[in-house]
């Protein structure tokens, strides 16, 4: 099939020409590239890798590492995380309907 129609494109020109290289040392061109990924993106039916959330930067991650610590100190160990207080729900909800149905039929137990 003939190529042509046009696409445009707004990169910063950085990013061009580190694309520019990049591809060249594979042979490719850039117009090359992106009809990789366009026919990728056919096949697959969406975007053909993970669009993940962009890792926290140098403040963030101190801020984390700060909270973490003060859940480690001696004012703050006597809390449930999700998991456990759920656990702990699931075996109250669980106790609670196998004692209605006890009452129910005692001998079902």
């Amino acid at each position: 099939m003939a190529k042509n129609a046009n696409l445009y494109v707004r990169v910063e020109p950085d990013i061009k020409t580190k694309a520019e290289q990049l591809f060249s040392s594979f042979g490719i061109t850039v117009s090359d590239a992106i009809n990789m990924f366009l026919y990728k993106a056919i096949m697959v039916g969406g975007i053909p890798f993970d669009v993940l959330t962009p890792k926290p930067n140098e403040e963030t991650v101190a801020a984390i590492l700060q909270r973490k610590a003060s859940f480690s100190s001696e004012n703050t160990t006597d809390f449930f995380t999700f998991s456990s207080s759920q656990a702990a729900l699931s075996i109250s909800i669980y106790i609670k309907a196998t004692s209605s149905e006890k009452k129910k039929d005692p001998g079902l137990f």
